[in-house]
């Protein structure tokens, strides 16, 4: 009886676990010299993401950059002139949009 209870017991705790390991996108753009703006992303649990789609996205919904994180997990780009938005997309759930007025000239 011990082992059927074990064994019903265990997967029930890695499904309680699951949302204990979740972990949440996070980006942070900033200015830097040149008129540039770099962007880190990553995630809640201190890991990167590098590979991950950053796009740069006018208010008009026209792409005006299409990227990549680096190894280093950012991507540094030249300020878009007027309304954008940054769109950091590890998939589904894992989204996250820094806008520009969030971007301190």
């Amino acid at each position: 009886m011990k082992h059927v209870i074990r064994r019903l017991a265990l997967p029930l705790l890695a499904l309680a676990a699951g949302p204990a390991l979740a972990h949440n996108p996070m980006c942070d753009c900033e200015p830097i010299d040149g008129g540039q703006v770099k962007c880190t992303g990553g995630f809640s649990d201190g890991s990167g993401a590098p590979g991950v789609t950053l796009d740069v996205i006018g208010y008009d919904e026209q792409m005006l950059v299409k990227g990549k994180l680096g190894e280093d997990s950012t991507l540094t780009f030249k300020r878009p002139d007027g309304e954008f938005y940054v769109l950091f997309d590890a998939g589904p759930g894992h989204v996250v949009e820094v806008d520009h007025a969030d971007i301190a000239p």
